[in-house]
């Protein structure tokens, strides 16, 4: 089953991508009783939900990534200002991610298989900005990477992407949780490549200010009206660990 949801995931980023690419997705999986589930109402927040709360009989949660391509990655990184095509695959990814979980809450049903999921985001509390179903937190449970210093999931394909997640009424072999950290800060190196690429002070070494991050987010939404709610920056997530698991701080796949 894990490998009929992982190819179902991968045919269905590849068919659909519409005018953004995607990498070679990956996809992990946990056991729905993994105690971290019930840890990230103190870690993200008290109304973070269960696995069992979006699917009553929950087995197992399935994550995924899809990874954005070199390309988009060079354009965002070289542009001063939040790129236009970044913005517009933030909201082209959002849609796929939305049609890939509808696919597949589709087809495993006509396998038995129950499923639920929660949109890829803006599932979150207006005032205090954390979210009721954490993709990136649900991912890590799920095997598919560490969290670095910019608070974003790095994978083996890097940071520059988005996430997806299901639950499942079957059981499905656990995906181990990486057992090395992937962000060259947290390993002791000298990066921390993300905080100075934050335009607006918001990320730091001691945390970061999320409301100040979301103003800036809202600022760009207003600079790109015209593409529909994109509410992005994403300029942390443009250095060594853009597209891969970094070897070292000058690392940035340019």
């Amino acid at each position: 089953m894990h490998n009929y949801i992982r190819d179902l995931i991968t045919r269905l980023a590849t068919k659909n991508a519409g005018r953004s690419a995607y990498r070679t997705p990956l996809v992990g999986f946990a056991q729905a009783d993994n105690p971290g589930f019930a840890r990230l109402k103190e870690v993200v927040g008290p109304g973070h939900l269960l696995p069992q709360d979006l699917l009553p009989g929950a087995r197992s949660v399935a994550a995924f990534f899809l990874p954005f391509t070199r390309d988009l990655t060079s354009i965002h990184r070289r542009n001063p200002y939040p790129s236009r095509e970044w913005a517009a695959a933030y909201i082209q990814t959002n849609e796929l991610i939305s049609s890939i979980c509808r696919t597949l809450v589709e087809e495993l049903g006509k396998r038995g298989v129950r499923a639920a999921w929660q949109k890829p985001t803006h599932n979150f509390h207006a005032k205090t900005l954390t979210s009721f179903w954490s993709h990136k937190h649900v991912a890590y449970l799920c095997g598919l990477g560490t969290f670095g210093l910019h608070h974003m999931l790095i994978t083996k394909a890097g940071c520059a992407g988005r996430l997806g997640s299901l639950v499942l009424d079957v059981p499905l072999p656990a995906t181990p949780v990486p057992a090395e950290e992937y962000c060259l800060h947290r390993r002791g190196q000298n990066c921390a490549a993300c905080v100075r690429l934050c335009p607006t002070g918001a990320l730091n070494t001691n945390g970061l200010d999320r409301h100040r991050c979301y103003r800036q987010l809202l600022e760009v939404n207003d600079f790109y009206h015209d593409l529909g709610f994109c509410d992005i920056c994403g300029k942390c997530a443009v250095g060594p660990c853009a597209l891969a698991v970094p070897k070292g701080p000058d690392d940035c796949h340019r």
